[in-house]
């Protein structure tokens, strides 16, 4: 989890939802197809010892992480004879985090960012997307890997708003926290690591601002602590260890919005 877990007990992980088949492409021609397309994919999955040069070339022209996996989970998606590859097309198109900074510095708005470390969880994403929208985030950052489907899960419990807010997919979270500092956003992660209360008077969350939620095992990457400029904690008064991701999020992004809304720019 994210934050504090007092509870040792390992977590119950449920089997992930089967993808609907209006997500899911499989066979080597069909996939093939689709990465030749306009459509965007969210994960690619290719049996072990499978070697397809034609594919394999095609995800990397098109920055897709093809996912090295077992037969049987390729066998879990379909009875099918799937010929040792799996696509699931992305619900939403994928836009590159240089042209929305420059997008919103344009509009001459404040960057407010939110970075997802390895939220798996794909009902978790879609509740976090959905505050985001409403909080006025402009831009949602995924891992390559390691990420939530956005699938029709994803966009039903989003409640539509991953239609409304632009998704970035980037290969390297480090590269991405290291380019938003140099283009002048402070990077903040949310992890009960830190000393620093949410609360606190210190607490700055009025500029140019990114924020780093982590996943909902193991929090946020170590690589990537050691990288932010500030991290902060959410305050747990009872007896519960933690807090669901997606409603720490909340908790999170509405604290930036207060402040915000309270700081007064100077004409």
């Amino acid at each position: 989890m994210t934050f504090n877990n007092r509870n040792s007990r390992p977590p119950f992980r449920s089997a992930p939802p089967k993808p609907s088949t209006e997500d899911m492409v499989f066979g080597i021609q069909s996939v093939l197809e689709t990465l030749r397309s306009d459509q965007q994919i969210d994960k690619l999955y290719m049996e072990k010892e499978l070697s397809n040069p034609d594919i394999q070339t095609l995800a990397f022209q098109k920055r897709v992480t093809i996912q090295r996996v077992p037969t049987e989970r390729l066998d879990r998606f379909t009875r099918k004879n799937h010929q040792g590859v799996v696509c699931l097309v992305a619900q939403v198109q994928y836009v590159k985090l240089s042209n929305v900074i420059a997008d919103v510095f344009e509009r001459g708005e404040t960057p407010f960012f939110l970075i997802l470390d390895r939220i798996t969880d794909v009902r978790n994403f879609g509740a976090i997307a959905r505050t985001a929208e409403c909080t006025g985030i402009q831009c949602i950052v995924i891992p390559g890997r390691g990420a939530a489907a956005i699938n029709a899960d994803a966009m039903k419990t989003s409640s539509g708003a991953l239609n409304h807010i632009s998704v970035c997919r980037e290969p390297n979270l480090t590269e991405t926290i290291k380019y938003l500092q140099e283009s002048g956003v402070q990077v903040v992660a949310c992890t009960e690591k830190s000393n620093r209360d949410l609360y606190e008077r210190t607490t700055d969350l009025t500029g140019p601002l990114a924020i780093v939620m982590g996943s909902e095992e193991d929090g946020i990457s170590p690589e990537l602590l050691r990288m932010v400029d500030n991290h902060v904690k959410i305050p747990l008064l009872g007896s519960v260890g933690s807090l669901n991701v997606s409603v720490a999020t909340g908790v999170l992004l509405y604290e930036a919005v207060r402040q915000r809304s309270m700081h007064v720019v100077p004409e």
